[in-house]
């Protein structure tokens, strides 16, 4: 039978070869299949049984076994081989790879289904362009290519890929910060181009089936990566390429930031502000006056400005006391008018020109050249500019300008051209600060805020944003396909400047919807331009009412937003997911971004045009959904017209979740899980349904790993009689467990009578939850019966 299947798959898909290319010879040994062709060798690799990798190595060049995003090591066992007369073939249990003989063909399937196949390969175009293409079915909505407002089925454009801001963009944003060679596909495979140099990746835009990745040099590979699901597909990506290490808890609370702080006594005064008013907030990001006194010439400095800080050392401690983080902006440019300048030319730590000396040319910010991170004493020298920082307690560092904004082709670095690198600046520029923090400072979860990154920037802990976006509605309006794209490409903490930042545009209304949508965001970080104001506490006193409000539910649904993280760690799930990730089979989903899951348990719709009344949202079929703010029941499977609140974006709980909170806390130095709120959205459809709540210290790095953490885990049984909650904790071995109160609210039981663990209770209002408080004892495990 298997025979069978191989041949059919050959006359299949036997169409459209490179019909140059003639097979020669091959071998089978260490679990990798070499091809010889009269023009090169193919190299076909498993790296498990849902990931295969390809090379081509073209008659004389040598391979390059060295890749910048790849982190997972083959594994021994995935893959068996077979040959007949005019095939050969590679099996996992997920992915066969057929190879036709005569005429040529590459040919990827999964359990019986044609994934792809190359179109033409490899080919050569010139010296400066060389391409790999493949077909593609008529049928399929494409996804990836790193950050870009294009709408989220990205079939028909050819992508750059040369990380470029877009300063001021709204709706339509072909080139961005973060461009990534990566496509996705609706058939639940996913295609990575394995080369960091510049180039195009054309997702069928001459609309003949073809998707091709040219580039201008370097390696011939790309992974072929496979998933039974949305959520398989990417945690098979994310093993390939490295999952997000958890960050701090404090990284998931409010922040204070715009451009910018000019003093000591302002920053001071802004953290005052918010402590006056009772907002949460527990980070500062401080721009690029804390070394200059000006936007220009200055750059490159990366120390205190004196005048304006003349004690950033108390400053620091004074913040840290009342549990807020500070965070810098850096940059990798050195200005020659900057005091760094004559100490980074005598360590010769920056890039160079042809003839040996540094490479210098003009920008917005003065005349500049740029650290060469790819060589050890570029890289020792910029992390000892951090390790002093750190040391003087700064919580976290901001890299911005990392595409580098302007980076010519004339200068050459330790790691290669200009062109060749332009794309892994970023990428490593965190590298080198994650393993520094690995090196110096191994008690520290690092935030590492970055503009630009690549392939596998998820793995050092980089918190991506969506760059200079317009503060205006059309701005807001491409935040979720941003942030929804680049969690399917591993980077699951995308989020934007909430309120917008280019431009002086003022809306309270835009404001408030902006970070209604921030809420159910990966970070909660307003920030803008100095002319309107970005700090909820520095609100007009209506506005900043609505906001704390918004604040103050971000910070009770920590204990829901902090297990997501921990969901990410460890399976590289994002924490803004699709609809189409539960529905992958559903066409009309493929192009959805206006609503979107927030974990499993969230549906949200933001409002992204100025004066709505209602709108339409389509509730995923796969569950009853009920309005987290009026418990009103919305039917699987339907669409309907919701009618808007000024006050927050339409909601919706899963029927059948747990939804952990806590109260509001002024930071998150003061989180405890000793009294917390569980809420249960019950739902009589629903049999059974289970949750969890991840915890730990919040600043351990690996805590889960190292067994210091715990795990709450909820689950529900319903007869249609009796609905039974129980709560029960799984202790790390080196983590000791406290007892908790909770407060368990079930929402949504329609009964006359209800009985509590046996007791009957008077429940008189379907809209408010029936709350019974039990004490989770460790070790024990915590029941609560309702029988109605």
């Amino acid at each position: 039978m298997k025979k069978l299947f191989i041949l059919l798959l050959i006359t299949t898909v036997s169409f459209a070869q490179n019909a140059n290319r003639k097979y020669i010879s091959h071998s089978w040994k260490n679990n990798i299949l070499e091809i010889k062709t009269s023009d090169g060798l193919y190299l076909i690799k498993p790296y498990s049984d849902k990931i295969v990798e390809t090379s081509f190595i073209p008659n004389g060049e040598n391979f390059n076994p060295n890749s910048h995003a790849v982190v997972k090591t083959p594994e021994k066992g995935w893959g068996s081989f077979s040959k007949n007369d005019n095939s050969l073939s590679l099996i996992t249990k997920g992915i066969t790879v057929v190879v036709n003989k005569s005429p040529f063909k590459i040919t990827y399937s999964n359990l019986g289904k044609v994934l792809l196949s190359e179109k033409s390969g490899y080919t050569k175009i010139n010296d400066s362009t060389q391409t790999l293409s493949f077909n593609l079915d008529n049928s399929e909505a494409l996804y990836g290519g790193g950050a870009r407002a294009l709408g989220m089925n990205r079939r028909g454009n050819r992508l750059q890929l040369y990380n470029r801001a877009h300063y001021g963009y709204e709706t339509k944003a072909e080139l961005m910060n973060f461009c990534i060679p990566l496509v996705m596909s609706s058939k639940l495979y996913a295609v990575h181009f394995d080369n960091s140099a510049i180039g195009y990746l054309d997702l069928d835009s001459k609309k003949d089936n073809t998707l091709t990745y040219e580039t201008i040099s370097g390696r011939k590979t790309y992974q072929v990566i496979v998933g039974n699901t949305w959520t398989d597909l990417v945690s098979n990506y994310t093993d390939l390429t490295g999952k997000q290490p958890l960050l701090p808890r404090w990284a998931l609370g409010n922040f204070s930031s715009r451009f910018g702080y000019h003093s000591q006594e302002e920053v001071e005064n802004t953290i005052k502000k918010f402590e006056q008013n009772n907002i949460p907030v527990d980070a500062i990001i401080l721009d690029l006056y804390w070394f200059g006194k000006g936007i220009k010439n200055t750059m490159g400095n990366l120390d205190w400005d004196k005048d304006n800080f003349p004690n950033p050392d108390k400053m620091i401690t004074d913040l840290n006391a009342k549990g807020v983080k500070t965070i810098l902006i850096t940059e990798p440019f050195i200005l020659t008018t900057s005091s760094k300048w004559q100490e980074t030319v005598d360590k010769n730590v920056l890039v160079k020109d042809k003839s040996g000396k540094p490479a210098t040319w003009d920008f917005y910010f003065g005349n500049t050249s740029v650290v060469d991170i790819f060589k050890p004493e570029g890289k020792d020298w910029f992390w000892n500019v951090y390790k002093r920082l750190i040391n003087q307690g700064v919580g976290g560092m901001w890299g911005d300008l990392g595409e580098p904004e302007v980076f010519p082709s004339k200068v050459i670095t330790a790691g290669g051209k200009a062109d060749e690198v332009h794309n892994i600046y970023g990428h490593n520029w965190a590298k080198l600060i994650a393993e520094g923090y690995k090196k110096d400072f191994p008690a520290q979860r690092p935030f590492i805020l970055m503009r630009a990154g690549y392939s596998g920037s998820q793995r050092f802990g980089m918190v991506p944003w969506s760059g200079d976006v317009s503060r205006s509605w059309g701005g807001l309006q491409s935040q979720m396909e941003i942030a929804l794209q680049m969690g399917m490409q591993g980077l699951g903490y995308m989020h934007s400047d909430l309120g917008g930042f280019a431009g002086d545009y003022f809306d309270n209304e835009l404001y408030l919807r902006w970070l209604q949508y921030g809420v159910f965001n990966p970070i909660f970080r307003p920030h803008a331009q100095e002319d309107v104001a970005s700090e909820v506490a520095r609100k007009d006193v209506a506005t900043m009412a609505k906001a704390k409000k918004l604040v103050d539910l971000r910070y009770q649904l920590m204990p829901y937003n902090y297990t997501l993280s921990f969901d990410n760690n460890q399976k590289g799930t994002p924490l803004m997911r699709p609809l189409f990730f539960e529905e992958w089979d559903n066409k009309t989903l493929t192009s959805v971004a206006g609503t979107y899951f927030w974990g499993n348990d969230f549906l949200v719709t933001p409002i992204t045009k100025a004066g709505v009344t209602s709108t339409e949202v389509y509730f995923p079929k796969s569950s009853n959904w009920f309005d987290f703010y009026t418990n009103e029941k919305h039917t699987a499977g339907t669409t309907e017209s919701i009618n808007i609140n000024e006050d927050y974006i339409p909601t919706f709980v899963r029927g059948g979740s747990f939804i952990p909170m806590i109260e509001t806390i002024q930071n998150t130095s003061k989180y405890s899980l000793a009294n917390f709120k569980l809420h249960y959205y019950f739902d009589e459809s629903v049999k059974s349904s289970s949750g969890k709540l991840y915890n730990d210290d919040g600043a351990t790095p690996n805590a889960f790993e190292k067994g210091q953490y715990e795990i709450i885990n909820f689950n529900s049984t319903n007869n249609n009689k009796s609905l039974v909650i129980k709560l029960a904790t799984v202790t790390g071995k080196n983590y000791t467990s406290t007892d908790k109160n909770v407060s368990v609210l079930i929402h949504n039981i329609k009964a006359k009578r209800i009985f509590v663990n046996g007791q009957e209770r008077v429940y008189k209002t379907f809209h408010e939850p029936l709350q019974v408080n039990v004490s989770i004892t460790k070790g024990t495990t915590s029941e609560v019966k309702i029988e109605y």
